[in-house]
């Protein structure tokens, strides 16, 4: 506790960092995800392909993906750039499946009948099919946000300050209350989001609450 209070100045340089780095791609994850379940879900053929390739590419190591992408995109090693990059992919590869489930989760015969009632297909989007699948795209982005904020210590083997440097610092001088708070500071972190996540869902849709109220 007291190197913690020592060096609380520092720790807190590493989560802004940290987050910094995290936003982002979780950003950006879930705005690709969209059109790409949108897609899949439109061709069977599609969907299969689009969730085998998650899969394949979530199983990628982190740390060896981290020094093979500046050679595709052209960024260095420790850019941030490189980092958001591969988070990014790393956060598609969890959420388009979950956008695609969160689609197919919707009443056909709910659509249909937006369809009847005039909505156009951008308005039947927004205003019906995108509320009620809410709730599935939470979760997917709950465990993008959790997932993510744990990568980003990967960045800190390769010199990106996160609090994945408390780590590498901790076990490079052998600084065992230096690894437990670089630890308990990214699981405190990703704790935090989601709770944060789950609060903002309430708020933009109160009507999950009453859903599971009435499941339970």
């Amino acid at each position: 506790m007291s190197w913690v209070l020592q060096n609380l100045d520092v720790i807190i340089g590493y989560t802004g960092s940290h987050l910094l780095q995290a936003l982002p791609p979780i950003l950006i994850a879930f705005a690709l995800s969209l059109p790409m379940a949108k897609l899949a879900n439109a061709r069977g053929w599609l969907r299969t392909g689009v969730t085998t390739t998650s899969g394949l590419l979530y199983a990628i190591p982190s740390l060896p993906l981290f020094v093979l992408l500046p050679g595709i995109v052209g960024t260095g090693v420790r850019s941030p750039l490189n980092i958001a990059v591969a988070l990014s992919l790393y956060g598609l590869a969890l959420m388009v499946p979950a956008a695609s489930d969160a689609f197919r989760s919707v009443d056909r015969i709910v659509l249909s009948s937006a369809t009847a009632q005039g909505y156009a297909p951008g308005a039947r989007f927004l205003r019906v099919e995108l509320p009620l699948a809410g709730p599935v795209l939470l979760a997917g982005v709950r465990v993008v946000a959790v997932s993510t904020i744990s990568l980003v210590t990967v960045g800190g083997v390769l010199g990106v300050p996160s609090l994945g440097m408390l780590f590498v610092d901790g076990f490079r001088r052998g600084i065992l209350a230096e690894i437990a708070a670089g630890v308990v500071f990214t699981a405190v972190l990703a704790l935090l989001t989601d709770a944060l996540l789950v609060l903002l869902g309430r708020a933009l849709m109160p009507w999950s609450r009453t859903t599971a109220g009435r499941r339970s």
